[in-house]
């Protein structure tokens, strides 16, 4: 229907992937309005290229594709308007060899969060702290934690849309789940344990 410029058939395509389009497009990208941007160039895109695709994937997974494309060298594009001392370059272990003994295992208990875990972890100062952390992660940990747990995506999908292998993601994922708990951790030991 696509391919034949069925107006009602595109209607519909952007009314049940829109919002995950500009979730995809929003992690490459500084602000909602330039994903919306990118969004509406990739829909154009499809448009353009629907008689090229092949149906070697499913039309999620190509448009994903596109949107990610679209994103990443929009991203590119608005990166370069930072100062280059303000990026900071990923090094390091995810998690702190300090926190280990020789043999591996935890010096110490994570420390305490002081009240009930779920009433801390759904207050909106811890998600409002939490989302701004997100947003400070490398853009690959960023997009798969915010694919992962924030839209509840699954791995395959991830990897589909992303363009990475499942090995690729998981590290991805652990990564920038540590530093998520690490940061949790600091500002909860600062706030005195709430």
């Amino acid at each position: 229907r696509l391919r034949g410029r069925d107006e009602l058939a595109f209607r519909e395509m952007v009314e049940r992937y829109h919002g995950r389009v500009i979730a995809v497009a929003r992690m490459h990208v500084p602000t909602r309005a330039i994903a919306e941007e990118v969004a509406q160039d990739a829909w154009l895109g499809v448009l353009q290229g629907i008689d090229r695709f092949e149906e070697r994937s499913s039309f999620s997974t190509w448009l994903f594709r596109i949107v990610s494309n679209r994103a990443k060298t929009r991203g590119i594009k608005e990166r370069r308007s930072i100062p280059f001392a303000s990026m900071t370059v990923e090094d390091g272990p995810s998690v702190d060899p300090d926190s280990f003994d020789g043999m591996m295992m935890w010096r110490d208990a994570p420390s305490p969060w002081g009240a009930a875990p779920e009433s801390v972890a759904t207050s909106s100062e811890t998600l409002s702290f939490l989302e701004q952390t997100i947003d400070t992660l490398p853009e690959n940990q960023r997009a798969v934690v915010k694919l992962r747990d924030q839209l509840g995506w699954t791995s395959a999908e991830v990897c589909d849309s992303l363009g990475i292998s499942e090995v690729n993601q998981r590290v991805l994922l652990h990564r920038g789940r540590s530093k998520l708990r690490a940061a949790l951790d600091g500002h909860f030991s600062l706030a005195g344990g709430r």
